[in-house]
């Protein structure tokens, strides 16, 4: 630390963190990040998590698609994002006959042709195009708001349909889902994106599985999830490089264990420990780029929300080469993008059932990337064949693992469900073609909710650090204040979020950073 006092700290050191921090930097404000771990980036890092396998794995959040192309252009930040050949493929078992449904990218014949051999007719595939149109207006006129002070609902709603608005906004989206799809695995298709880190029944009345399908479409204006070359600690890398850059000064393996601030014009205090001490610095904003559940701690007062509960079975794995497919479809087409697994619609929903009544879901539904077909370079020097494999496990939400005496067991139970999940449409079981380190353990790791928290200080292993907000105001909201415009405040007007807890936050997109220091510096 070079001084005593800074125009920003900023608590948290990921991808949101270093964005706010690289903005205020070249503004040319003076600017100290603290962060708990030895490493900045977050959840957004990439790693070497097996033993005698330099691979580098994105080991907690995968690919990209709603970082802005502004912030890109705005910070120079060095960064390419692969497409992946595949959209997805669903694999499933119609009786004996094994088949699956593919999404190419983008969408031509090959698509066509497996709706139709999947669903019998044409039907579904045009009410797929009919859908994902009106989705992807929505999309066009959401995306440019979201480096825009926040525009109220019925500003978007007056720019697109009522039907679409209908369906996403203002009804439950499985009752849409039922309405515009006939097919079971379609249906479900449709429905995960809704369901990525957030537990809920597609008839939820509160709308949670809305905003998290919202989510999932509107990067960019399509939707599109990409691969960082490099993995995903190349984008954190990039933008950390931009922070140093303009000069802001990192700390790390600094716990935050306070903070205080008040009205504009007060200033704030951050008091945090290290290897030497206990240390405490003022500034004229604090931004927090930690959960809010957290942030409330720090502050010294009750939670003003619950405490978060995360809801992902995250499974990292080496391979020594991909498996065969009992479909008949080539691994590299089928592993090169979302691979859907137990996801048809019944089958969806009867996991959410068993594990809100409390049991690991009988067959856990999730999803598989093979980032390596799309970017070999993370693999390192390895033998010839070697594949990544990552897993995204849907209704596994921490109370399946609060009991510490059963906490292990139940972990075991959830891998091993996810993994027959796959099996189940292999030739080729994991276990055959899974990498083996030296003394002959499989190349697989795994992390529930709890393992998460205790990584990454995430509050109950949430990734999105708690449920995610309408990228709008409301109607009669009081956007009077700059944090209040910008989506960050906090009943603290020196202290605001610049996390995945802001109004646009969720998702590597740094938009909690850059939201956040727009509003400092309009504050200034």
């Amino acid at each position: 630390m070079a001084q005593e006092r800074y125009d920003v700290v900023v608590a948290g050191g990921g991808h949101n963190g270093l964005t706010a921090a690289a903005y205020l930097g070249r503004a040319g404000l003076s600017v100290l990040v603290l962060e708990r771990l030895d490493h900045v980036g977050g959840a957004a890092i990439s790693a070497q998590a097996f033993e005698g396998f330099p691979t580098r794995l994105s080991r907690y959040s995968y690919l990209v698609s709603l970082l802005p192309e502004q912030i890109r252009t705005d910070l120079g930040l060095d960064i390419e994002l692969a497409s992946r050949q595949t959209a997805s493929y669903s694999p499933f078992l119609d009786g004996s006959r094994a088949t699956g449904l593919l999404v190419e990218t983008p969408e031509g014949e090959a698509t066509a042709a497996s709706f139709r051999a999947v669903t019998g007719s044409d039907e579904e595939y045009a009410a797929w195009q009919s859908f994902y149109s009106e989705v992807g207006e929505l999309a066009q006129v959401v995306a440019p708001t979201l480096t825009s002070p926040l525009p109220t609902g019925a500003a978007i709603r007056s720019g697109v349909g009522a039907p679409i608005w209908r369906d996403i906004v203002e009804r439950p989206l499985g009752e849409a889902i039922e309405r515009r799809f006939a097919n079971d695995l379609v249906r479900g298709v449709v429905a995960t994106d809704a369901l990525i880190g957030t537990f809920a029944g597609l008839g939820e009345a509160s709308l949670i599985q809305n905003r998290c399908f919202l989510y999932h479409l509107i990067g960019n204006g399509t939707g599109e999830w990409r691969v960082p070359i490099g993995g995903m600690g190349a984008v954190t890398g990039a933008i950390a490089k931009a922070a140093y850059a303009a000069g802001a000064e990192v700390v790390t393996s600094a716990t935050v264990t306070s903070i205080s601030g008040g009205a504009v014009g007060e200033g704030a205090e951050v008091t945090w420990t290290d290897a030497s001490g206990s240390h405490t610095v003022a500034a004229d904003y604090v931004l927090s780029g930690l959960a809010p559940y957290v942030l409330d701690g720090l502050l010294g007062r009750p939670a003003t929300t619950a405490k978060p509960v995360g809801a992902q079975l995250k499974i990292n794995m080496l391979l020594s080469r991909l498996p065969r497919l009992r479909s008949g479809e080539d691994p590299e087409v089928a592993f090169a993008g979302t691979l859907h697994l137990g996801e048809s619609y019944s089958e969806l929903e009867r996991a959410y059932a068993e594990a809100s009544a409390g049991s690991v879901p009988t067959e856990m539904p999730g999803e598989v990337y093979c980032h390596s077909l799309t970017d070999p370079s993370i693999l390192g020097d390895v033998p010839p064949g070697t594949q990544t494999l990552t897993y995204f496990g849907l209704h596994a939400p921490a109370t399946l693992f609060e009991d510490p005496a059963t906490r292990s067991e139940r972990k075991e139970q959830a891998v091993e469900r996810a993994i027959a999940s796959l099996d189940r449409h292999l030739l080729d079981p994991v276990s055959s073609v899974v990498a083996r380190t030296a003394d002959g353990e499989p190349c697989i790791e795994a992390k529930i909710p709890q393992e998460i928290e205790a990584d990454l200080a995430m509050p109950g292993g949430h990734i999105f650090h708690g449920d995610l907000a309408w990228p709008w105001a409301p109607d009669d909201a009081d956007l009077t204040t700059p944090a209040a415009r910008w989506g960050v405040a906090t009943d603290l007007g020196t202290v605001l979020v610049c996390g995945s807890g802001a109004v646009r936050g969720g998702a590597v997109s740094g938009l909690g950073g850059h939201n956040a220091a727009q509003a400092v510096l309009e504050l200034r």
